[in-house]
């Protein structure tokens, strides 16, 4: 059995103009000193890793795991959720979805697409480079704009969404086979891949691609009321990434899962810190353990009323209690009565 790594700090939600939050070195530290052991970085500010010279520069990569090795830290995976949002994107959203590449490519979907995929690909180059296992990213989306069947969808809209997913990402990862990561969809409302059966029927169209592998996160299946227990049950064997993140699910007279186009404090369904929401944690830990999860125990931290401060440093002790340092013998192994062949072979009246 696995004991899983952590805690780990996704920083992503930290990253900011002023100290400790605007450089590597010094988030690192501030993360140190709240008991965390691994960062997870996104891959889109240089200030904290320039993506494609960690992917060209193996002398690049090692001193960026100096900066945080210098602290007790080590980098757990790299992030490129902003980049493989750009991989596929529904021209409703382009506009919205400009701001995620260079000003250069903007009004450009075609370039900006380019851009994307390169990126995603500098990453798994970079995480070779820095000895990592696995990387995280969105999927993007074709058919998001139509999740709700009405109007009535034509006809094969669907199908060809996926099929035109599956083209664009196969030789992606068929590239992170090369490189020997796992390449894990964070699956999330807003992408084509938001559930298990949208998960399934883009892994049909990839002809059950070894790489194409998921991040769990049980806070979007909160909001989404799907079932995260038995999601682990499920794809245990393709969760390669683990994002610790509450929500809480309030519906009302008034509303459900759709929101009622609020923001966030106002929606029935929201995200927050670890142990405010009503995320059963100790159960997803146990199923983690039970089937061996590999990898890190990571705090994303997303909430609507706390402080993020507050809510890293709570995180960090949340997730160590939380980790079940599995044990090395069957507990009642004090009863045994030793292994002897011919006894068995009697009892059995063999």
């Amino acid at each position: 059995m696995v004991t899983i790594k952590g805690p780990a700090l996704f920083i992503a939600q930290f990253i900011g103009d002023k100290a400790p939050f605007n450089d590597l070195k010094s988030i690192a530290q501030w993360a140190a000193g709240l008991g965390y052991k691994g960062l997870q970085l996104p891959t889109g500010d240089p200030r904290f890793i320039d993506l494609q010279k960690a992917a060209e520069s193996k002398t690049y990569a090692d001193e960026i795991r100096g900066t945080v090795a210098e602290f007790g830290l080590e980098i757990t995976e790299l992030s490129t959720h902003t980049q493989g949002q750009l991989v596929a994107v529904n021209p409703v959203y382009d506009d919205l979805f400009d701001g995620f590449a260079p000003a250069s490519l903007h009004k450009n979907p075609k370039g900006r697409q380019e851009w994307a995929v390169q990126q995603v690909k500098y990453a798994a180059k970079a995480s070779q480079n820095l000895g990592l296992a696995a990387s995280v990213t969105f999927s993007g989306a074709f058919a998001w704009p139509f999740m709700y069947p009405w109007p009535q969808r034509p006809a094969g809209m669907v199908d060809a969404a996926f099929t035109e997913l599956a083209k664009r990402w196969t030789p992606i990862l068929n590239y992170y086979d090369e490189q020997g990561i796992d390449l894990c969809y964070e699956i999330h409302p807003g992408e084509d891949l938001h559930d298990g059966i949208t998960y399934e029927m883009f892994l049909e169209k990839v002809n059950n691609h070894p790489r194409a592998n998921l991040l769990y996160d049980p806070s979007h299946f909160v909001l989404q009321c799907l079932d995260y227990l038995e999601y682990i049950d499920i794809y245990h064997e393709r969760i390669k990434m683990f994002h610790v993140k509450d929500a809480e699910f309030n519906p009302t007279g008034r509303q459900g899962v759709y929101g009622g186009y609020q923001n966030w404090v106002d929606r029935a369904g929201r995200f927050r810190s670890l142990g405010d929401g009503q995320v059963d944690f100790k159960s997803i830990f146990s199923k983690m353990a039970q089937y061996d999860f590999p990898g890190w125990a990571v705090l994303e931290w997303e909430c609507a009323l706390k402080h993020p401060e507050d809510g890293a440093r709570e995180g960090a002790q949340f997730i160590k209690d939380h980790i079940i340092h599995v044990t090395d013998r069957v507990f009642d192994d004090f009863a045994a009565s030793g292994i002897d062949a011919s006894l068995n072979n009697k009892i059995l009246g063999i």
